[in-house]
């Protein structure tokens, strides 16, 4: 899974990015082997001005073998921004994956199908 971070008219070092990687990561780490790219997107909602609803993060996962799953969540910090993405992100890719393994998590007769 290939995680890519893209920062609009907000700070992002190396540093920060990393950090973001490694967040990223470790929440979608049970879809690692469904998932060929995460794309971060964070930005300043409106510019320079503050808000409750300041921020905003929108991730993009793209499972293979199905369409891309995008989430926004906006809020006061980025940090904040990217947790809520996160926890819809997970909650969306469950919702798409679902027929991919039984109740239990073991692969599902269904994932076994030519595509």
């Amino acid at each position: 899974m290939h995680i890519q971070i893209n920062t609009h008219d907000t700070a992002g070092d190396d540093e920060f990015t990393g950090r973001v990687e490694v967040a990223v990561g470790s929440a979608l780490e049970r879809f690692a082997a469904h998932l060929t790219r995460v794309e971060v997107h964070l930005g300043d909602v409106n510019a320079g001005k503050h808000g409750p609803a300041d921020k905003r993060c929108m991730i993009e996962a793209r499972p293979t073998h199905h369409q891309p799953v995008a989430v926004t969540h906006q809020a006061a910090t980025i940090p904040l921004a990217i947790d809520g993405a996160l926890e819809k992100a997970r909650k969306a890719l469950d919702k798409a994956l679902a027929a991919r393994t039984d109740h239990k998590g073991a692969p599902s007769v269904r994932d076994n199908d030519l595509r």
